[in-house]
């Protein structure tokens, strides 16, 4: 498995590409917001001949949701989110606002994605944990073969997602990292919605707000 990260939009986030040596791949969080950063997503997809197949929503806050409707109606592909996380995305012009950011509307969800559920493409798999706290239906992805975790803003290096925001909640938030994230293997990378990549074994022997 590959991953190709992209950092963008006014909130830096970390927009993930993952691909095999089927050359199909799908989107994590597209952020893409200023037209130079769709440029950076498509030019690389054609570059290496990839097909993209699939966009997946860690969360549906209005910074990781931004670039969407571009990836699924360029490439024609669904998007899957947690439903628990639609009311988000039914906000998500008027969030906008707020950060003044023209949102174009999200399509549709095409697949709601539950805890357990496996997400497929070409020869690869990531398994769907639900880690709410962030927000109500953040989930994570996890890939056993190749040992990562794309978390979204559920855990970052050295700190956790903010909870203040609608539906979030603090006690349900570290839940999620104990109980579903920390008791992955100590080796796993971690992908975060934000800021450097890290560790199982890192946060848990490092991370304050975990000790």
């Amino acid at each position: 498995m590959n991953i190709q990260s992209f950092t963008v939009n006014g909130f830096a986030v970390n927009s993930y590409l993952l691909y095999d040596d089927s050359n199909e791949c799908l989107v994590i969080d597209p952020g893409f917001y200023e037209q130079y950063e769709k440029d950076s997503l498509t030019e690389f997809i054609t570059r290496n001949k990839l097909v993209p197949v699939k966009v997946l929503n860690t969360h549906c806050h209005v910074d990781h949701i931004l670039g969407n409707r571009f990836v699924c109606e360029h490439y024609h592909i669904p998007l899957s989110a947690h439903k628990e996380d639609q009311f988000l995305l039914d906000h998500a012009l008027e969030m906008g606002e707020i950060f003044g950011l023209k949102v174009q509307p999200s399509p549709p969800v095409d697949i709601y994605l539950n805890h357990g559920d496996t997400v497929r493409f070409g020869n690869s798999e990531l398994k769907v944990i639900h880690t709410p706290g962030h927000s109500p239906g953040s989930i994570s992805f996890y890939n056993k073969a190749d040992s990562f975790v794309i978390v979204g803003d559920v855990l970052f290096s050295g700190s956790i997602g903010r909870t203040d925001l609608p539906k979030g909640n603090y006690e349900t938030l570290i839940s999620s990292i104990l109980n579903e994230l920390l008791i992955l293997p100590a080796e796993t990378a971690v992908f975060p919605g934000h800021g450097p990549s890290t560790t199982i074994r890192n946060e848990h022997d490092t991370n304050p707000f975990l000790q």
